[in-house]
Order: structure tokens, then sequence, then C-alpha cells
């Protein structure tokens, strides 16, 4: 469902900015195929490149997943790592790596990876 949202709002941002697919990818440092890929669904982006959409469309993260209908011009802050922003989600929501683990149903190594830096989350285990 994500990456049917998120489909429908980047082709929105490309139309309302007069931007090719071309021309982001350029922008963003990846082929012209990965964004013909996220304009179908096929693919979701990284936290990354969420990420660097966001700030490149002055919009949040939460617009370009569809979660938000409002698109409001935002400029953002330098983003922690999802490694330092790790330990403060746990302790803001009272909750240990273990219950979300199971809760979201997300293997441990990959809670691992994400608490040790050697991996970022998808966008669909954060939204989980």
């Amino acid at each position: 469902m994500i990456d049917k949202l998120f489909a429908e709002s980047l082709s929105e941002l490309l139309l309302l900015n007069n931007i090719t697919p071309s021309t982001l990818a350029k922008t963003l440092g990846c082929g012209k195929g990965t964004i013909s890929r996220y304009q179908s669904g096929q693919k979701e982006p990284s936290l990354a490149m969420l990420l660097r959409m966001a700030d490149y469309f002055q919009c949040s993260t939460d617009y370009l997943l569809g979660l938000e209908t409002e698109l409001y011009t935002r400029v953002f802050k330098p983003c922690p790592t999802f490694q330092e922003r790790l330990p403060v989600f746990c302790k803001e929501l009272k909750i240990t790596k273990y219950q979300i683990e199971h809760k979201a149903k997300i293997a441990q190594s990959a809670i691992y990876k994400w608490q040790n830096g050697t991996s970022e989350p998808s966008v669909d285990s954060l939204v989980k």
C-alpha cells in the first residue's frame, strides 16, 4: 500500500514542480529507472533516498508516503542517523527492542544491524 501512495505522491510532485524523472534522478544520484520504478510502485525508496526526496521537494516524508494529505513547504534540519535515534525512540515510547521485534514482526538481526549502524530500516519497517 505504501508503494502505491508513494508512487502517486512522487508523480504529483514531479508534475507540480515541472520536473522530469531524469532530472530528479540526476539530482538525487540514482538512475532514471529507479525513479520510474518508484513511480510505478514497483520499488520503495530507502530511508536515505526518502529523506533526500523530502529535502529536494521541501515536503514531509509523511506527504511522500501518502500518510499526510496537505503539502506544506518545509526546510529540514540535518537528521540524526537511525542508529542515534533508535535508543531515543525506545525511551520515548517506553518500548524495548524485543517488543519492536515481536509486535512489528521485525527480525532480531535487522534490529541489531540498525543498532550497530550497519543498515537502516526500510520504509515498510518504519511504518510498522
